[in-house]
């Protein structure tokens, strides 16, 4: 009869004679867990063989005896052993029971190595979630606070009432998007396009993968900004290419005495992370340089709509004269929200296909009811409202920021803020590292330019982006860092003056 009050059935104190007490293994069946009886009862079978706890032509209990001692139904073991005999677990036979199989059984719980020959990798060079309570300064973000929300649940209740296509989408994106987003590219961007050379991707990193993959031959040599976009830069070292790095200055790449590459990384409209602008000569010098070496431009226009007060610069991808070396990036995660990993590719006409292919042996293209909300947004005006209202909410941001910063010149100067979404403070005597701990034990979290930079010579600054703060964290932060920068800097004569005046007091 079964003891149905009874939430969980123990076997520790099965008395002699209980068909339990002849198992080497304990049974505990939850009435509570959710999970059916039998299937808890087979899981647990199972586990038993595989760890050898059950070896090999056991005879289990019979059906009517182990559901009394367990305080189930017949039915409940029944289904059970049925379950293991199906997959070969169990053996049942008439005059002889039901056994345990001839199994290898796992000389130990399953591990977590995996196979003798697997490496395991470096976490990706990525920052972590937000997880800790005070101010961040975090590259990569941006703000949802300006975010239209009619406007945003509008769009999806169009996605929902296109319906459901039992077909797979096209690979490159749907051709109505795609010509939306070669409007937007070049009204907001001065870049001509046609939907025909857009390519739907599912962000900067996945465009960056296609490309690796897709287009450069095995084992090229990559030319990439140092210091640069970290997860861009490990895209291409684990899709085994070479990189090297391309050094910089307050124009852009340095093209001087550079090894032979296939291709070159840059972020023209504003430099990730130095936050400078790649000048108009320096961007034909490097379109002269591609051609000259037989090379392609990854241009990579992660924010370029975020500008105050600096005119546009012309993507490289517009200066070209032969189209057919630029590969423009561009994405969504900045300019409405990351949280619809969307971005899109301009691509030459004789690059495309390949691109294509790598999309479709990837994951054969974008979710359909994203592509339809993105469409709803461009087509009705209102990624356009959205861009301009971001604007004006990052612009407030930046010049509360650049007002509270600009108290520590001449010891601490900004660079980067014609444009973007980030800053570099950057920093005379001070080491960046310990201004940053400093900082995290007041709850004000920073990063460095060392952390983007590979090899010696990196800059004495704090990057600072401001994408997802508002104007009062802008400014709470900015004072901190004003305090501590102040506070390891002696020698400051606004902090020798206070220590002057208060040592004056006292006498």
């Amino acid at each position: 009869m079964a003891r149905s009050k009874a939430p969980l059935l123990p076997t520790t104190s099965s008395p002699l004679g209980d068909p339990l007490a002849a198992l080497p293994i304990q049974l505990g069946l939850n009435r509570q867990s959710g999970q059916p009886l039998h299937s808890q009862l087979a899981e647990q079978l199972r586990l038993a063989v595989l760890a050898g706890a059950l070896p090999a032509d056991l005879r289990l209990p019979g059906s009517r005896s182990l559901a009394q001692s367990l305080g189930v139904t017949r039915g409940v073991v029944t289904e059970a052993y049925a379950e293991l005999v199906a997959e070969g677990t169990l053996s049942a036979a008439v005059g002889s029971g039901t056994r345990v199989s001839a199994m290898q059984p796992c000389a130990k719980a399953p591990t977590q190595s995996g196979p003798a020959w697997f490496v395991a990798p470096p976490p990706p060079p990525v920052d972590d979630a937000v997880m800790d309570s005070g101010i961040h300064f975090k590259t990569g973000v941006t703000t949802s606070a300006t975010l239209d929300e009619r406007a945003w649940r509008q769009a999806w209740a169009y996605a929902a009432a296109q319906g459901i296509r039992g077909d797979y989408s096209d690979a490159a994106g749907e051709s109505i998007l795609r010509g939306a987003l070669a409007a937007f590219v070049g009204r907001s961007r001065g870049l001509p396009a046609s939907a025909d050379d857009v390519l739907v991707t599912a962000g900067t990193l996945q465009a960056l993968n296609l490309i690796v993959r897709g287009i450069l031959p095995p084992a090229s040599a990559v030319l990439f900004e140092n210091p640069g976009y970290r997860a861009a830069r490990q895209v291409f070292i684990d899709a085994g290419h070479t990189v090297h790095p391309l050094p910089l200055d307050q124009d852009g790449p340095l093209l001087h005495d550079l090894p032979p590459a296939k291709a070159v990384y840059v972020t023209p409209s504003h430099q990730f992370p130095l936050g400078v602008r790649m000048s108009l000569p320096r961007r034909l010098a490097l379109l002269s340089w591609a051609a000259q070496h037989d090379a392609l431009i990854i241009e990579d226009d992660y924010n370029g709509e975020f500008r105050y007060g600096a005119p546009p610069l012309p993507p490289l991808a517009s200066l070209e004269q032969e189209r057919g070396r630029v590969l423009y990036i561009g994405t969504l995660s900045k300019v409405l929200t990351p949280a619809v990993r969307t971005g899109f590719l301009v691509a030459p006409p004789a690059l495309r296909p390949a691109l294509i292919r790598a999309r479709t042996l990837l994951d054969f293209g974008h979710p359909l009811p994203v592509q339809h909300a993105l469409t709803h947004l461009l087509t009705h005006g209102e990624l356009d409202k959205h861009v301009r209202r971001s604007r004006r909410w990052h612009a407030q941001v930046r010049e509360t920021l650049t007002r509270e910063l600009a108290e520590l010149a001449p010891q601490a100067a900004l660079s980067g803020i014609e444009a973007g979404l980030h800053v570099c403070l950057n920093l005379r005597d001070l080491d960046p590292e310990q201004v940053k701990a400093a900082l995290a034990q007041r709850g004000v979290y920073v990063s460095t330019l060392a952390e983007f930079s590979v090899g010696e010579g990196v800059t004495n600054a704090l990057l600072l982006g401001y994408g997802g703060l508002t104007v009062k964290e802008a400014e709470a932060g900015a004072k901190e860092i004003v305090r501590v920068v102040r506070e390891m800097t002696p020698h400051h004569p606004l902090l020798r003056t206070s220590t002057l005046s208060s040592a004056k007091a006292k006498g």
